[in-house]
């Protein structure tokens, strides 16, 4: 049995679907391709991807709606390919469920370098649920048991989010939420009222360090915004009396205060 990654490409250009072929392969992914959206969802439906590169100008059902359906059955870190540069269409595809978004042409290299950081995080997650799992089996008394696993819970205002079993509940309501919106819940709560900066949210999503120096550009702070927007109307929080996350306007972001 393969211990490789899966991806899948949907990508109704030829000549850039082969090229993406090739830059998974390198990075180390079984890749099955279409030029179909939904023929794409079929194909993540059958074989579970760990990535999905999807354009937004199908032939048959468009890039925000194939997105929307993957998002039901999946949880696919989505990487949108778009030839287009408005914002609006930006927007659009993080709101269908997009994790992120790559504006044609693109350089291999830096799309490789961008999977992979993607990839090391979605690595790092299931590291620390192996972790947590691994420790929660050694002791052995409902007291000791609870105190394990307290240690990587994180819980505010009732709200609960769980690293081990990748999971987010509001009053005992499990949420839906994507992997790029579990990472920066998981980031504000951690950071336990201190403010994030859109920047360091965008380095923490590339699985760099906060303070790495990296360049953040406009479009990618615009992203965060739109991904924690997400996150509020999927959490049922408010801008205006925040029960999780508070924005620090022309600052950032943080955790809400504990009630």
């Amino acid at each position: 049995m393969s211990d490789r990654r899966v991806a899948v490409v949907v990508e109704d250009d030829e000549d850039i679907r082969g090229l993406l072929e090739v830059v998974l392969l390198q990075s180390g992914f079984n890749v099955h391709s279409t030029d179909s959206g939904v023929k794409g969802v079929e194909l993540v439906e059958s074989h579970r991807p760990d990535l999905v590169t999807l354009d937004l100008g199908l032939p048959d059902i468009d890039g925000f709606e194939t997105a929307r359906r993957i998002r039901t059955i999946s949880d696919a870190h989505i990487v949108m390919l778009t030839a287009r540069s408005d914002e609006i269409d930006t927007i659009l595809g993080l709101e269908a469920g997009a994790d992120e978004y790559v504006t044609k042409p693109f350089k291999p290299r830096e799309l490789r370098a961008r999977v992979d950081a993607i990839m090391r995080r979605r690595s790092s997650h299931a590291l620390a649920k192996n972790d947590t799992t691994a420790v929660l089996a050694e002791p052995q008394s409902a007291t000791q048991l609870d105190r394990a696993e307290d240690e990587f819970v994180r819980s505010l205002n009732g709200l609960v989010l769980n690293p081990s079993t990748y999971t987010v509940e509001v009053d005992g309501e499990a949420k839906n939420i994507t992997p790029t919106e579990f990472t920066l819940l998981d980031v504000l709560l951690g950071s336990k009222g201190r403010i994030r900066t859109k920047t360091e949210l965008v380095r923490r999503l590339r699985d760099e360090d906060s303070d790495s120096g990296t360049y953040v550009s406009s479009a990618d702070e615009r992203s965060v915004e739109v991904h924690l927007g997400n996150l509020r109307r999927k959490l049922g929080d408010s801008t205006q009396e925040p029960r999780w996350i508070e924005t620090v306007r022309g600052v950032g972001y943080r955790s809400a205060a504990k009630r």
